[in-house]
């Protein structure tokens, strides 16, 4: 989901340092600009040449990406930590008791400036990075722990976050507040407030390789996907291959001053290669290739690396009183401990083994039928279940494509948005953009409110992160009585233009879009007063609630009617064809689920360990996994030293979350429609019961308000076919 979170996790979410952003066109003043202390004031009027540390003439003040470059950053991210420090070190010697006002509140203020700088340098390392953007970070990233840090660790200003935390509930306090209050204090004992001075100093220590390890993880991934390619020069190697990635190859090797074709590890390329290529000898050399990133013995490799941030993980957790990471993290979850997120698994596991049993088998029996009489193999699951899936329902992804073009579905997920919500979008090409791909767009409330401005920066490049997410370089709050709203950016990876054709979508890129969409709509509405509890800053079992449920319009008719056309003929998408994606949705279903258990079971095996050492990486994995695995042993491959989600991003000890928020999801979806999937009404309550909140109250509580009762997870079975 968050890039940015995923690039700076110790600092972000461990150590209570939230985004900060600047402040709207409406209430710019000077010193919001440049922060409330007058030191740095003085200092950035002398280096007016750093755009970092100017007034922002831009619409709506978004950051001036066309004027900033690497260099820029260590300077301005020197003086923001000064002027940071500056405003904490007012908060901790008010001689004033501590109040909500003149403690938590003010540390919630402060930082502005440090906020709205690391936000664009931690984005811009996710989605258009260089050797010097990434040096840039690597460098921050230590000096920023520190800052986080000297904050927690400040006993005097603990002190007062304490009081105001054990008397939070005789103040007059109402649930926002109350919530900003416990995250403060818990943040302070998370960040080792709590520890004697021997011990701070090991967190610190701890906490400094950790910032620099998980970027470094990122970075490695990023540079193995980009290192690799398949280079084919002679054309009876592309048999099964559609003609649109043909072209794409084609145009990637042209691209590279060569003739040919050339495929790579990044997704639109990858994930066709292996669905459709008639050659298996090819479908294993990409397999391999792909499933060996960081994990080849070279300069890249983080085999080490995984085992040196679980063991910092496992002694940070330990130093802080918890028996493992895992107890730590789930701590705030809505599945409070690592005991109830594996009960939550394993019987997930125990509903889904018939179904996933029942396709390794029907996928199976099909290779066998097309003549494949071999073991099936990873690299084989993917070609034969495609011709299964065609099989059965005479659809896959390249017969759906034409009616899939980009224009077309971004087009009607906003007009989804408008019937939904009755919120509009509008083209703003003179907002700056980090890349010439990227396009803004304001968005407008059904009241003709300004709501957020949007990015859109949809395909893959050299010096972007794989995958998609949805991240924000300002998070919604309220200052001086002013509604701050936000700036919201989808990057994704999906399927380029061709010298032919537009960017023709797959399914499941239009499925991927309503998820990063969903998360937007999160970030969007979000009508909290203070930045921490706003938008998507909530737990993370919690955050891919509107994600996946968003995805369920994929799969609806009444939606896929109203807008899916032939990009050259206009003609709409068949009736039958809905249908069968429809039917096709359940297939296969057992499988994935199993896998995607798979991983959860392995992070959950990781941050549960008492210690990582003397521990073959390898071998831990496989029997971690080992009840979800249906294929032989691949030698040489690994999923851990490319596991980004849980050694690069916010989801240790949280992959499990996309599963739990598929059952809030199927839930809550069974219950829109029966109310119909158009119904403004509900969707009404769940903007103002889901969306808004952020997390100004307990998760279950919000979802109980808009549902009527608790999730149960039979809606999540009966969708999957399972039940």
């Amino acid at each position: 989901m968050n890039q940015f979170e995923s690039l700076l996790s110790v600092f972000l979410m461990l150590f209570a340092m939230k985004n900060y952003y600047l402040c709207t066109r409406s209430t710019c003043v000077h010193y919001e600009i440049f922060g409330n202390n007058h030191y740095l004031q003085n200092i950035t009027m002398t280096n007016q040449t750093n755009p970092l540390l100017v007034r922002w003439n831009t619409p709506f003040n978004a950051p001036p990406f066309n004027l900033i470059e690497p260099l820029h950053f260590k300077q301005a991210i020197g003086m923001a930590i000064k002027e940071a420090e500056n405003e904490t070190a007012l908060i901790a010697g008010n001689n004033d008791s501590p109040t909500f006002d003149n403690t938590i509140a003010a540390l919630e203020q402060s930082g502005e400036l440090l906020g709205r700088i690391t936000a664009i340098l931690f984005n811009l390392n996710s989605a258009e990075t260089s050797r010097e953007l990434q040096l840039a970070a690597q460098e921050a990233s230590p000096e920023l722990t520190r800052f986080s840090n000297s904050i927690t660790l400040n006993a005097k200003l603990f002190e007062r976050v304490k009081h105001v935390f054990e008397n939070r509930n005789s103040l007059g306090l109402d649930n926002e507040q109350i919530a900003l209050v416990e995250k403060k204090y818990k943040n302070f004992i998370m960040g080792g407030a709590g520890l004697d001075n021997e011990k701070k100093n090991r967190f610190m220590q701890i906490t400094e390789k950790l910032s620099i390890l998980t970027l470094k993880f990122d970075e490695n991934l990023l540079e193995e996907t980009n290192a690799w390619n398949l280079h084919i020069t002679d054309s009876e190697l592309l048999e099964g291959l559609p003609e649109t990635l043909v072209e794409t190859a084609a145009a990637e090797a042209k691209s590279r001053n060569t003739g040919g074709w050339i495929f790579t590890l990044h997704a639109p390329s990858y994930v066709p290669f292996m669905q459709f290529s008639e050659k298996r000898e090819l479908r294993e050399k990409m397999f391999r290739a792909y499933s060996s990133r960081c994990f080849r013995g070279n300069t890249s490799d983080n085999s080490d690396t995984v085992i040196k941030i679980i063991n910092l993980r496992i002694e940070l957790s330990q130093l802080l009183g918890f028996k493992n990471y895992a107890a730590m993290v789930l701590g705030d979850r809505m599945a409070g401990s690592p005991e109830e997120v594996n009960m939550f698994l394993s019987n997930l596991r125990h509903s889904s083994e018939a179904g996933a049993q029942r396709d390794f088998s029907n996928v199976t029996l099909h290779a066998r039928k097309l003549g494949h009489n071999e073991d099936v193999q990873r690299w084989d699951w993917p070609y034969y279940s495609e011709k299964l899936r065609k099989s059965l329902y005479d659809i896959d992804d390249e017969t759906l494509r034409p009616w899939f073009r980009l224009d077309d579905v971004q087009k009607a997920i906003f007009n989804l948005a408008g019937t939904l919500f009755g919120i509009t979008f509008r083209p703003n090409s003179t907002v700056p953009v980090y890349h010439h791909e990227v396009k803004a767009y304001e968005v407008y409330d059904n009241n003709g409110a300004f709501l957020a401005l949007l990015y859109l920066d949809y395909h893959p490049r050299p010096g972007k992160s794989g995958g998609a997410w949805m991240t924000t370089y300002r998070d919604q709050k309220v200052k001086h009585g002013t509604d701050v709203r936000p700036f919201i950016s989808i990057c994704a990876n999906f399927t380029r233009p061709t010298g032919t054709k537009p960017s023709l979508l797959s399914h499941g890129e239009v499925t991927t879009f309503l998820h990063e969409f969903g998360h937007a709509l999160h970030g969007m509405f979000a009508k909290c007063r203070y930045e921490s509890l706003s938008g998507t800053n909530v737990a993370r079992d919690f955050v891919e609630l509107p994600s996946q449920l968003m995805e369920n319009y994929a799969f609806e008719e009444k939606w896929l009617q109203t807008w899916a056309v032939h990009y050259q003929t206009g003609e709409k998408l068949p009736a039958a064809y809905i249908k069968k994606i429809k039917e096709a949705a359940v297939f296969n279903e057992g499988y994935a689920m199993y896998r995607q258990l798979g991983f959860s079971f392995l992070d959950m095996q990781w941050h549960t360990l008492a210690s990582a050492d003397g521990i073959g990486i390898t071998q831990f994995e496989r029997a971690a996994m080992k009840e979800t695995e249906l294929f032989p042993e691949v030698y040489g491959t690994n999923t851990s030293c490319s596991f980004s989600h849980i050694f690069g991003g916010g989801y240790a000890a949280g992959y499990y979350g996309y599963k739990w928020a598929e059952v809030l999801d199927a839930d809550a979806f069974e219950y829109l429609s029966g109310k119909g999937i158009f119904d403004t009404e509900t969707f009404a309550s769940f903007r103002t019961n889901i969306l808004e909140k952020g997390a100004s109250e307990e998760p279950m509580t919000l979802y109980i308000r808009f549902r009527g009762k608790k999730p149960s997870v039979e809606p999540l079975l009966r969708r999957s076919g399972l039940i």
